[in-house]
């Protein structure tokens, strides 16, 4: 083939191109044999072609066709033709027409495949996956699968229609330095050894906190950046040592445009990427209304399930195990004038649910500090069942009327001396429940809502001190102002985090502007005047030079495009990312590097794993 460059695209070709010439570049998917005729799927980006080598076509290319394997990466010219009626492939995009074979060139053939590019599925019609190392020892191959395709390309677009957004709204996008001074911000820096300062390291940024604060001291009133952060944290949960936020700072702002803007945004992204029309504006909820009503600060929206406070139980039978949780015998709950005594009921399915649904329930329970999950069930005469019912018989019509529950309802509770565990254990049996019975909404698709009056400060027990909620810089809401010192546990703190299905993708806070009163923070939360000089001396020395009000968001880029996928796991949306132990199958990081690099950075290795 003379020019082999593509002319159009594999997921392009319609009928309306019948007739003409085209040269396709991609890859072998599939072949097959019938009749005397091969049948070539040619797979880009894009999308697959049918391509056809008929009796017609020349010895030589048919030779070539019989020899094409899986993966091969190849080029094709070709006739357009369209299909009969009754061939169309009403599943394929360009299933109207398929490419008549002139000529063909391999450009590269492929070795056996470690595993199927193409897509296998079970009877029921779940995807069978590789195991997750062989898919991340092969990632370049994992890529060509068309979900992952979809995945990153919506990524980009997202990326894309972020920038769009926010820069037509006057947003710079500015970059802050990837090394960086280490300072104490939760989890472990990633440090970066300094050859030409012997002994001295830099950091990569866990998020760019401090300089967009600072960018907003030097006059630039809107920022935002896509931005890598970098986090040196244990294996836990669906985790990344490095990650993506979509990062944005204003000066001369409240709480009120931060969550406009981001509203705003996220309406953008979602209309221009998935044609979804998201709302206006987003619910709004209190962290004490989340804990109280749904057991989290990052609910799950897509069914209504609410929790409620069955406080009165407590004195309507001698049942102990009630009594602790009614009696507001903690600080916590007094402060909240919330009772530790949780109910959730769960319409119509008492007849469904045995006690071994009931045991895996109360283990999901008890693996959030529960000591038990008590239950009852109405049955079809409107009696108590099973479980405590023997406490309450008798005592249906009220506890029915005051929970709103009917016949065959089942009722789960869990009783706490402390208000925030009895929420968590019960929220955790609600989240349980939204999945094993499939509550979520399918027109609620995408529900997202505010978290906001969060607690400023956190009391650490183990180290018998206060701490931030969120980070030292966050600005306490000003009516607290007066009582920092005197009362840390009720001040609230003017920040706010975006959930969505039951996930925290962003976390933000308007920001102390005011030297002295970031100084009584540090204070507050046992930072010494010198640690604090030391850590943030050039941030807090900067205040001192008229620094504006401002605040600002980062919504998580990964774990976005997780849920617009549909995912649960954020390594389907990054290209290349770190298996669970941090590593990467593929290239062997991290690795060791040689004695000179060591040297050169004056660095002394004195032990290594394996020897």
């Amino acid at each position: 083939m003379e020019n082999s460059k593509r002319t159009c695209t594999c997921g392009q070709l319609t009928a309306a191109d019948a007739g003409k010439t085209v040269i396709l570049n991609g890859w072998v998917h599939r072949t097959r044999e019938l009749g005397g005729l091969t049948f070539i799927l040619l797979r880009d980006r894009y999308g697959i072609t049918q391509v056809v080598v008929g009796d017609k076509a020349a010895d030589d290319v048919k030779k070539i066709a019989a020899q094409l394997k899986s993966e091969y990466c190849i080029a094709v010219k070709g006739v357009v033709a369209a299909r009969n009626e009754k061939d169309i492939n009403k599943e394929m995009s360009t299933g109207a027409i398929e490419v008549e074979a002139q000529e063909i060139e391999v450009f590269t053939t492929a070795q056996t495949l470690p595993f199927q590019i193409d897509e296998v599925r079970q009877k029921d019609g779940t995807v069978v996956l590789p195991n997750e190392d062989l898919r991340l020892k092969y990632r370049y191959l994992d890529l060509r699968r068309a979900p992952m395709q979809n995945h990153i390309i919506l990524r980009s677009k997202v990326t894309f229609a972020v920038r769009e957004y926010l820069t037509k709204l006057g947003f710079l996008e500015i970059e802050t330095p990837t090394f960086i001074k280490s300072t104490p911000e939760g989890a472990r820096d990633y440090l970066v050894p300094s050859r030409v300062h012997p002994g001295k390291f830099y950091s990569l940024p866990q998020s760019p906190q401090l300089y967009k604060q600072l960018l907003m001291v030097s006059g630039f009133d809107k920022y935002f950046q896509i931005a890598r952060c970098y986090r040196d944290e244990d294996a836990r949960g669906d985790r990344q040592p490095e990650f993506t936020q979509i990062d944005m700072e204003m000066s001369f702002t409240d709480r009120d445009e931060v969550l406009t803007v981001t509203e705003g945004m996220l309406g953008h992204v979602f209309k221009e990427t998935l044609g979804y029309e998201l709302p206006v504006h987003f619910d709004r909820i209190s962290w004490d209304d989340a804990f109280d009503l749904y057991g989290s600060d990052k609910p799950d929206l897509r069914f209504d399930m609410k929790m409620q406070d069955a406080a009165f139980m407590a004195d309507l039978a001698d049942f102990n195990a009630f009594k602790a949780g009614a009696a507001n015998a903690s600080k916590t709950i007094e402060r909240h004038k919330r009772s530790g005594l949780k109910a959730l009921v769960v319409k119509n399915v008492a007849d469904k649910f045995s006690r071994k649904n009931i045991e895996a329930l109360e283990a999901v329970a008890k693996t959030y500090k529960a000591k038990g999950l008590a239950w009852m069930k109405i049955d079809a005469a409107g009696k108590f069942e099973g479980g405590i019912s023997k406490f309450y018989a008798g005592k249906e019509d009220e506890i029915c009327s005051k929970l709103n529950a009917q016949k065959n309802d089942l009722l789960l509770f869990v009783s706490d001396e402390k208000w925030q565990v009895a929420c968590v254990a019960l929220g955790a049996v609600r989240k349980q429940l939204g999945k094993d019975l499939n509550l979520y909404n399918p027109a609620d698709e995408f529900h997202f809502a505010w978290i906001i009056d969060f607690p400023y400060f956190a009391w650490n027990e183990d180290e018998n001190h206060w701490e931030t909620e969120h980070h030292m810089f966050t600005l306490p809401q000003k009516k607290y102002w007066d009582t920092l010192e005197s009362d840390p546990g009720s001040v609230k703190g003017d920040l706010y985090d975006l959930v969505m299905n039951g996930y925290e993708i962003a976390s933000g806070s308007m920001r102390i502007n005011d030297p002295a009163l970031q100084e009584r923070i540090f204070e507050i939360v046992g930072y010494s005047r010198e640690r604090a000089d030391k850590a943030f001396g050039f941030l807090v020395n900067a205040f001192k030079f008229g620094a504006p009000p401002h605040g600002g968001i980062a919504p998580g880029l990964d774990r976005l495009v997780m849920l617009m996928c549909h995912e649960d796991s954020i390594k389907e949306v990054i290209a290349f990312p770190k298996n669970t132990l941090a590593q990467s199958p593929m290239d062997d990081c991290p690795s060791y590097v040689d004695d000179a690099q060591l040297k050169d950075l004056h660095i002394v290795c004195t032990e290594r794993e394996g020897e």
